[in-house]
């Protein structure tokens, strides 16, 4: 029975990548270029994602989502990714994060009152923790939440968000107590039209042009009381919480970008001539792809040991932090390899590989940079 299932599984998750396999081919590449050069973040796009169900692929069919794994979401995201690193980038964050931290910590009410309206896509969701100046400390975070009666006001900013200016809907982490305490930080989701919630700074990235991030700006903003995500003084173990699966996702996506560099250093070295032969011929060509290919396999299979942990709700911190420490230097190093392969034309804008090379770089920064997972992987060796 159990392999009977496991079959069926396997052949749903096949139907599934090739349904956005297909999507991306017909929806993203033709205007890849066109959106990175010009840093456009496709609204529409992710409207009709929403529509096949992958803006919403944790959240249950009962709240309008796809109710589906972390399996499926890792293969969702890769193959996405493969096309267009900013898409995935976006795709990820507005799953496992703002929609994430609503379906994990947010009561009945908050669930069927936000949840439909992120995973049909309706609304664009975004998820607020840092500040400029507390990236990695966010316990340190400026931004407060003072409670007045049956609404809390809200004053600070936000940077590198998400979907900043174009989100419906974000989930914010203010300081409602003392700073540096994890019990001082609490989670507010907050819509756009809130009276002094605004949008501030575009930033004009190296890579990852598709996917928006902007400041968020905080003004007196009235939240009602009800908006809080459980208990005052809980955001901060929530958002690291949500930052466990939202690791999953970062490792999703540079497995598509390393798989993505993969693909088109192969195709290129079966085609590209020297010296009369193909340069897949040449020993110091196919070495590099077979570092590249094993390299891959071996992410994936961190990444699928988390996903299994997750889907089976248990422990899942240092293998998320191993997963998107490893799986985000490799796609680093699968970009480099593959602009070096194509030589100089790798260099230019005619060819996909300079893409994957500035897009990779944020993997090993979002969501937690390289020196932080090794921090969380050390201080979970060293229990």
């Amino acid at each position: 029975m159990h392999t009977e299932s496991l079959l069926m599984g396997n052949e749903n998750r096949e139907l599934i990548r090739r349904m956005v396999q297909e999507f991306v081919e017909k929806n993203v590449r033709p205007h890849v270029m066109t959106w990175d050069e010009a840093q456009i973040f496709p609204v529409d796009t992710f409207k009709t994602m929403g529509q096949l169900g992958i803006m919403g692929v944790l959240v249950p069919e009962a709240y309008g989502g796809a109710g589906l794994g972390y399996h499926e979401y890792v293969d969702i995201i890769a193959e996405v990714a493969k096309v267009c690193g900013g898409i995935g980038l976006s795709l990820a964050a507005h799953n496992s994060l703002c929609t994430g931290h609503i379906l994990t910590f947010g009561n009945e009410r908050q669930k069927q009152q936000w949840l439909p309206k992120l995973a049909s896509a309706e609304w664009i969701g975004a998820w607020a923790l840092t500040e400029a100046n507390t990236g990695s400390d966010a316990l340190r975070m400026r931004s407060t939440a003072v409670l007045d009666g049956d609404v809390y006001v809200v004053n600070g900013s936000k940077n590198w968000i998400t979907h900043g200016m174009s989100c419906d809907v974000a989930v914010v982490m203010a300081r409602t107590g003392e700073s540096g305490r994890s019990r001082g930080v609490s989670a507010f989701v907050i819509e756009k039209g809130t009276p002094g919630f605004t949008y501030g700074k575009k930033e004009n990235k190296l890579g990852m042009r598709a996917s928006e991030t902007t400041e968020l700006i905080f003004d007196n903003c009235r939240v009602p009381r009800e908006n809080l995500l459980g208990a005052e003084g809980e955001g901060f173990k929530q958002a690291m919480n949500v930052l466990d699966g939202g690791r999953i996702s970062i490792a999703a996506l540079a497995l598509g970008i390393a798989k993505g560099a993969l693909e088109a250093a192969v195709k290129y070295a079966k085609e590209r001539h020297q010296f009369g032969q193909p340069i897949a011929n040449f020993q110091g060509i196919s070495f590099k792809l077979a570092d590249m290919a094993t390299e891959i396999e071996a992410a994936e299979l961190l990444i699928r040991q988390a996903c299994e942990l997750k889907n089976n709700g248990k422990e899942v911190t240092k293998y998320s932090a191993m997963a998107k420490y490893y799986a985000s230097e490799m796609a680093v190093r699968c970009a480099t390899e593959a602009v070096q392969i194509f030589g100089g034309y790798g260099y230019t804008k005619d060819f996909p590989v300079e893409k994957y090379y500035r897009d990779a770089k944020l993997c090993t920064i979002g969501e937690g940079t390289s020196e932080i997972q090794k921090l969380v992987i050390a201080r979970e060796v060293l229990q």
